[in-house]
């Protein structure tokens, strides 16, 4: 490293750090640096952060020792203006000679735009790097995402958790600054209870090997990540069964731990009669801790925790997890017990005293609606009606149920339970978990029939109330998630192949909010229609469709999204035709010349008027494509009717060479234009492919 370059390293030390707010905290500090260190012209090489529950930390590579020295130039007032007619220095001069701090001699001229004017050049030093960097630190820090800050002691100053020591070294040297009331140096600490002795770091380059030993702290969150995967993967290896290792968990331990171990616990074989969704959310939430499998995807009655320290007892430590995490699990079993004792069916009723949105009700007259939507959407897909009713009404039962009520993750899911216990049909005890599907990006639709239309139902029913009530999304903000589940309504409606009207079944949802008395504005079933189409634009973005190609079938509105689908995966394959750009050409003619023709007369074609051979070979080929294309697009099978379609190139582009539209005779004219009217008739069957017309 060259005597123009030095490490920065910056640690602020302090008490344990939120775990869920850790890894933002520290992406957040490093990007305050780096702007920082940007705005400011200080040239690096890479910025590595660390972070541990007592830390926030960054060593800075190959830092400038200073900034780079720049050239000034301001311009001043015109020189007319600068002087008067005796060559006297004006005040306008006078002041801003003064500004540039320098006297009206050393100013020069320049010509900028015609004009000559006066000009102050001057070579500015760099600032020294060590000069500046408390204030980007101090900045960074300030900047951070702390909804709550705390105060300690008698300082005044403010942080996410208190401040106990402070390092700033620029190579080998402490940079002399205070910040949180503390003054930095180059002492840092190592784990609480392994280290107790001060770490004195010589220079950054040292910081991760002195805090790793003696400190036994791994401060790279990556490295610490992947050691706590390690080490509980390895206690699953020990068990011959496999941990299940749940992300977020993963990074919340990371978060908690500085030097970790993993270990082996056991609870009751008894508890395994509880629903393991259950004791997972009770030991995930509770006691941090990963679950255990068997070869054939069984729960066993073990669980994995990771320590933050070397115990030389391990078995004392398991011994404390086992006695904390056993009235946790003892917890679930209860509610599980007690929540069997009443039917789902028989706490129907208890959803009246849950409002799911004052203008829109209680979740009890939401049950209701949903489940006669959801009949009214089976019938039209001959689907059992009854099973899906019946899902619907039992669906949001388990909310008022013990286990729910301690665990809202597992609404639906427990419902699925409490239902089979209930001998309800398996169709009806699925659906109720799979009404929630799909959560999130990427997750699957539901897996049958009756939960595939009661997710359809309860998600419709949510977009229509809040439509109807004003509450549409808006710009970012979307509190209701109303896109997710739009888009969740569209994904199950095509890869279920489910041919549901849309538009009816909009309808349908915003008819049973009138009967129930709210009053809905006449235009929400077309915004509430129109904003779902909409969410197919996101989608196939991501597939890689063209926009041209979304827009040519967005024209239609299709109202059933399956046929919406098909017609796009036609789009986008005749898109790739040779044919397919002189035909878009042509299709966005004829648009332009009907749309300046709205009156033509003539509806259909009078063979008799024809008499250019291009424009009867049109007629001609018309009349055949039409026969041809017609029981493809009947089938939906559009793609088949698009390459039948590219067929026409030649003699379309044949009539434009050959026939003046715009005849004289107003009787030929109007003939031609219904000519063109059925050209574009014919390919409106899928799409405007006008739309992929983009020059």
């Amino acid at each position: 490293m060259s005597h123009t370059e030095k490490d920065f390293l910056v640690e602020i030390g302090c008490a344990e750090l939120p775990p869920k707010a850790l890894r933002g905290l520290s992406d957040a500090f490093i990007a305050g640096l780096q702007a920082g260190l940007d705005s400011a012209g200080l040239n690096y090489s890479a910025i590595k952060a660390f972070t541990s529950p007592r830390r926030l930390a960054a060593r800075v590579e190959r830092l400038s020792v200073k900034q780079a020295d720049t050239k000034v130039e301001r311009l001043g007032p015109a020189v007319k203006a600068a002087y008067d007619k005796d060559g006297n220095a004006t005040p306008a001069a006078s002041g801003f000679a003064r500004s540039c701090g320098v006297d009206i001699s050393a100013l020069e001229t320049v010509e900028k735009d015609g004009v000559e004017k006066l000009v102050f050049r001057a070579d500015k030093a760099g600032e020294e790097t060590t000069a500046l960097l408390p204030g980007i630190v101090a900045t960074s820090l300030a900047k951070l995402p702390i909804p709550r800050k705390m105060r300690w002691g008698s300082t005044r100053d403010e942080f996410v958790r208190p401040v106990y020591w402070l390092v700033m070294l620029f190579g080998d040297d402490v940079i002399d600054t205070e910040l949180f009331g503390i003054k930095s140096g180059r002492i840092t600490h190592g784990h609480r209870f392994h280290c107790g002795t001060d770490i004195s770091l010589a220079s950054p380059a040292e910081y991760e090997s002195k805090l790793l030993k003696p400190g036994y702290v791994i401060a790279d969150y990556e490295a610490r990540k992947n050691k706590v995967r390690e080490q509980v993967q390895a206690q699953g290896t020990a068990l011959n069964a496999e941990v299940r290792i749940d992300e977020d968990l993963l990074e919340e331990v990371t978060s908690m731990v500085e030097w970790p171990v993993a270990l082996t616990g056991r609870f009751d074989d008894h508890f395994l009669s509880v629903p393991p969704e259950a004791l997972i959310s009770s030991m995930k939430n509770h006691q941090k801790t990963f679950y255990v499998l068997d070869k054939d995807g069984n729960m066993l009655p073990n669980f994995v925790a990771v320590a933050n320290l070397e115990s030389r007892d391990p078995a004392q430590v398991i011994a404390g997890n086992e006695r904390v995490i056993r009235p946790r699990l003892a917890d679930a079993a209860f509610f599980f017990e007690s929540d069997r004792k009443q039917t789902l069916a028989s706490r129907l009723q208890q959803l009246s005293t849950i409002v799911f949105q004052q203008q829109l009700g209680t979740v009890e007259q939401k049950s209701r609606r949903v489940a006669a939507l959801a009949a009214n959407i089976a019938t039209a897909l001959s689907i059992d009606p009854a099973h899906c009713e019946r899902a619907a009404l039992l669906g949001k039962c388990d909310l008022v149920s013990h286990m729910v009520a301690e665990f809202p993750e597992l609404q639906g899911i427990m419902g699925q339970y409490y239902a089979r216990y209930d001998n309800e049909s398996g169709e009806v005890a699925n659906a109720i978990n799979e009404q929630y599907q799909p959560r999130f990006s990427g997750d699957a639709v539901p897996a049958s029939e009756t939960g595939a239309v009661l997710a359809v139902a309860e998600k419709l029913d949510t977009i229509c109330g809040l439509f109807a009530i004003g509450q549409p999304p808006t710009g970012s903000k979307d509190p209701f998630a109303l896109r997710r589940a739009a888009l969740g309504v569209l994904r199950i409606l095509v890869e279920k192949s489910l041919d549901l009207d849309l538009h009816n079944a909009i309808i349908q949802a915003l008819t049973a909010y009138t009967e129930q008395g709210l009053s809905v504005p006449d235009d929400t079933a077309t915004q509430v229609f129109e904003f779902m189409l909409e969410r197919f634009r996101a989608w196939y973005t991501g597939d890689g469709v063209s926009p041209a190609v979304f827009q040519s079938v967005m024209e239609l509105k299709p109202a059933k999204p399956l046929d919406f689908a098909l017609r796009v995966s036609a789009v986008q394959q005749f898109s790739t035709l040779p044919e397919s750009a002189a035909l878009a050409a042509a299709n966005k003619r004829v648009s332009n010349i009907l749309q300046k023709q709205p009156d033509a007369a003539a509806v259909s074609v009078d063979r008799s008027l024809l008499s250019e051979p291009a424009e009867i070979a049109l007629a001609e080929r018309l009349a055949v494509m039409a026969q041809t294309v017609a029981p493809m697009f009947k089938q939906r099978d559009y793609n088949q009717g698009l390459e039948a379609l590219a067929g026409m190139r030649a003699t379309v582009d044949a009539f434009f060479d050959d026939v003046l539209v715009m005849a004289d005779d107003e009787a030929v004219r109007n003939n031609r234009l219904a000519l063109l009217r059925e050209l574009r008739t014919l390919f409106l069957h899928v799409a405007d492919i006008s739309c992929l017309h983009t020059t």
